[in-house]
């Protein structure tokens, strides 16, 4: 089971400290694995403050369960390597960030089914008890080509920007980042 809490400066104490009373019920059959950032968790079995990329690149595509803030980036590559996240979004009405998007991206997914949204500890216990049970519950189809399709998709925006740039002022503007040599970052 992986936990991450993401790289924000504010610490998420309230989801380390519901897996810090949850964990020892489930000891003897859980290997957790808890990237913490700069919440304080030393006493929470398999903490480590960060990971770095490729590590967590690893522990997402091995962890049964993958436990997380509301971050869209952290959302978004666990999906990526299969997995319907537990979310627990950051509130910022408890000090852990600085407004409410996390709470509104989460409920958004939730209700399109993409996450499993917990915002009380009660909510998180029975994802987590559901997933022990049944883990293909939390389970999709891996897409590791999206990356391919995201970058077809920016550079797609990028081309409607250009167009209404143009529309807009009847000419084209120098920024277009594909009409650049890679080489001499001359403008095309």
């Amino acid at each position: 089971m992986l936990v991450m809490v993401g790289t924000d400066k504010h610490p998420f104490d309230r989801l380390v400290d519901w897996l810090r009373s949850w964990q020892p019920t489930v000891s003897d059959r859980v290997v957790l694995s808890v990237q913490h950032g700069h919440t304080g968790a030393d006493d929470v079995p398999g903490a480590v403050p960060f990971l770095g990329h490729a590590e967590l690149q690893t522990a997402i595509s091995a962890a049964d369960l993958v436990i997380c803030h509301g971050g869209p980036a952290t959302i978004l590559e666990a999906r990526r390597h299969g997995r319907v996240p537990i979310v627990v979004p950051r509130d910022p009405s408890h000090g852990e960030h600085v407004d409410d998007h996390q709470l509104r991206f989460a409920r958004r997914l939730g209700a399109a089914g993409l996450v499993v949204v917990c915002e009380t500890r009660a909510a998180l216990v029975a994802a987590l008890t559901a997933g022990l049970a049944e883990p293909s519950r939390f389970v999709v189809r891996a897409d590791p080509d999206s990356a391919r399709a995201r970058a077809a998709a920016v550079a797609r925006v990028g081309e409607i920007v250009e167009d209404l740039v143009v529309a807009a002022n009847g000419r084209r503007g120098w920024w277009r980042p594909w009409s650049r040599s890679p080489r001499s970052g001359a403008r095309g």
